[in-house]
């Protein structure tokens, strides 16, 4: 999850396109050159470890962006589901809260 936090907030689209499932994956991801995510905080996890095959993380992301000569600030919470695949954790899909 933090992997793909700092992939966003470094604007590495071919990244998170890699650890996106291939079942759930978009044919790009569109990051907006505007939006600077400023901090992570995860919430909580649910399984994920070394012999899981899923897992759940709940976080929120928290982002600014220009607007109208000032700064907007906003969060994105999510809790995404996660799956293993050739030993690698891959994104599957999240529900926005």
């Amino acid at each position: 999850m933090r992997s793909r936090y700092a992939a966003f907030a470094v604007g590495d689209e071919a990244y998170l396109l890699r650890t996106w499932h291939p079942r759930t994956r978009p044919a790009r991801v569109g990051l907006d050159p505007d939006t600077r995510w400023t901090g992570l905080t995860v919430l909580r996890t649910e399984r994920g470890g070394l012999g899981d095959d899923d897992g759940v993380v709940e976080f929120v992301a928290h982002w600014t962006e220009p607007s109208a000569g000032a700064t907007r600030r906003g969060e994105l919470h999510e809790v995404s589901r996660f799956a293993r695949r050739g030993g690698r954790w891959l994104y599957v899909d999240g529900e926005h809260g």
